[in-house]
């Protein structure tokens, strides 16, 4: 295949127009192209009234030699394909079954290679299967109603799954599992163009099919779900560290569960606090680390495709994303964080008492307003204490204070008011996309002055950027507090914690940050279990 880049089109173009486009660069007639496949397609939007599309497209012709060797244009090069292989079967034999613990996007992934192999695994998840958990999470929207295991945290499919779908990741991986992640999520209902789009997403109703239907594939293969069950213990062999059995229970009945098991992968996702705790107490190796902390600030949508698109392009394209980011003089980073075009904001609380935000985008990306975290980094000097859970209690004070100014609502306010320090009481141009019950409140109390101070001067240095992004009727909701995991679990070059047969994996554990970098994880730690253990078999037992 003979690989052409940066070949640039305008965004009103036709497939008749790329394809002649590719047969001229190539210099030959289109009759000449066997067949051609776009690698990425992104938008380049440097020059507002020349905004086009930038392809990069594979193309397989005949006389392939001839054709590089008179092609001069750097733009053109022999297509270097990666094709993603798993590693085979270890030596180990499973005397008991491979547990994942969470079926988020670091479990999913791991479990669905996994069982595609022969390893039958066990999928321990303490929330609810993903179309009865939805319903928990409208009935908590609409009610006020909060179901601590089955909510935006916690159930099948992960936080991601009411998210705005983003696969975008900044993960350099050599070995294809980004491509490979992609053409699964494709396979079981994902849209097409996500393996090829600069910035793909599936959207929130998409992505809640793809989960379900993905968990088909695994119970085909031998899998195994357990729902509604915590993991709340772990037993090791006597003679050792290594694992020998995961206590759980399960929420519907109470009732203790023991299940033997040869290893588990921790996919327990960035809000299992409880889980954490309970590792800690273990014996577990565990270190605080940075993460970032702020509000979901909202514009119109439209304001963002023309400060982003320019006037004319705007309505030719789709809704417009950013990414914004600023280093202060106090030496911390501001900057956005899972922006949502077209979406919603949502209350994504998890526990009694405290309020957490995120943000949500359907397929279409269709609604009124664009949504993003706009967060400040915090450092463990900032939690105060030494212990590797103090950035979890630093969490849950942010999350208490939003849950008081708010009796219980998400808490809002209006850019400007926020500055000024005094409390909103109507919105102002427009009105707010959100999910879930809210009321006006101080929001600029939550936080310490340092972190208000630098929020402010990234919003305002943002509006450089992005002119208007710092309008005073912007809307503020609060607290955005799970942008990353508060810890990290150290793992060897096996993927192993300090206790064998334990792999850490994921969001949760510190080794991502989004969908897809966690399904990357995922699949490191499939394969490290892969390379050491012989699939598990009923037989052996």
């Amino acid at each position: 295949m003979v690989r052409i880049q940066q070949l640039k089109l305008p965004i009103s173009h036709t497939k008749q127009q790329l394809e002649g486009k590719i047969a001229r660069m190539l210099h030959i007639r289109p009759g000449d192209v066997i067949r051609y496949q776009i690698r990425k397609q992104s938008i380049d939007a440097r020059k507002k009234g020349e905004v086009s599309f930038s392809y990069i497209v594979d193309v397989e012709v005949a006389q392939e030699a001839d054709v590089l060797r008179r092609c001069k244009d750097r733009q053109v090069s022999l297509a270097e394909e990666v094709t993603y292989r798993f590693p085979a079967a270890g030596a180990v034999p499973c005397q008991n079954p491979l547990v994942v613990v969470g079926s988020g996007p670091a479990g999913l992934f791991c479990a669905y290679l996994l069982a595609e192999h022969g390893y039958r695994p066990v999928i321990v998840e303490r929330g609810k299967p993903v179309w009865e958990r939805t319903k928990d999470v409208e009935q908590f929207w609409e009610e006020g109603v909060l179901r601590t295991s089955s909510n935006v945290q916690f159930g099948e499919g992960g936080a991601g799954t009411f998210s705005d779908g983003k696969l975008n990741t900044l993960v350099k991986d050599k070995k294809g599992r980004n491509q490979k992640a992609l053409e699964i999520f494709v396979r079981h209902g994902a849209p097409e163009d996500i393996l090829y789009q600069s910035k793909p997403h599936i959207g929130t109703d998409r992505l809640k099919h793809v989960v379900a239907d993905m968990r088909r594939q695994i119970l085909e293969w031998g899998g195994r779900y357990l729902f509604e069950t915590c993991v709340t213990g772990l037993e090791f062999q006597q003679e050792g560290s290594a694992l020998a059995a995961l206590l759980c229970q399960d929420q519907r009945t109470g009732e203790e569960l023991r299940i033997e098991a040869e290893a588990a992968v921790l996919a327990i996702g960035h809000s299992a606090r409880d889980t954490f705790e309970m590792l800690y107490q273990n014996g577990f190796e565990m270190e605080a680390k940075s993460f970032a902390v702020g509000l979901r600030v909202e514009h119109p949508q439209e304001s963002i495709n023309v400060a982003q698109y320019g006037k004319e392009a705007a309505s030719l394209l789709p809704a417009a994303p950013y990414k914004l980011t600023a280093n202060l003089g106090n030496g911390r980073s501001v900057y956005s964080f899972c922006m949502c075009p077209g979406g919603f904001v949502v209350n994504a609380s998890s526990e009694e008492g405290r309020i957490a935000v995120n943000g949500m985008s359907y397929r279409r990306r269709d609604g009124e307003n664009a949504n993003s975290a706009i967060i400040v980094s915090v450092t463990p000097r900032d939690f105060g204490g030494d212990s590797p859970l103090d950035g979890i209690r630093f969490q849950r004070r942010l999350e208490e204070k939003a849950f008081q100014i708010g009796n219980g609502r998400v808490p809002q306010q209006l850019f400007g008011d926020f500055e000024q320090g005094k409390v909103s009481e109507c919105y102002g141009a427009y009105a707010s996309a959100i999910k879930g019950q809210h009321s006006f409140g101080p929001l600029h109390t939550i936080f310490p002055q340092e972190i208000v101070d630098s929020f402010c001067q990234g919003m305002h240095g943002f509006a450089r950027k992005l002119p208007g992004f710092d309008r005073a009727d912007a809307i503020l909701s609060g607290v955005e507090s799970r942008t990353s995991s508060p810890v990290r679990i150290p793992r060897d070059e096996g993927f192993e914690s300090n206790k064998r047969g334990v792999y850490p994996c994921g969001e949760g554990a510190g080794y991502a940050g989004g969908i897809l970098s966690a399904a990357m994880d995922g699949m490191k730690v499939a394969e490290a279990i892969s390379a050491k253990y012989k699939p598990f078999s009923e037989k052996r037992r």
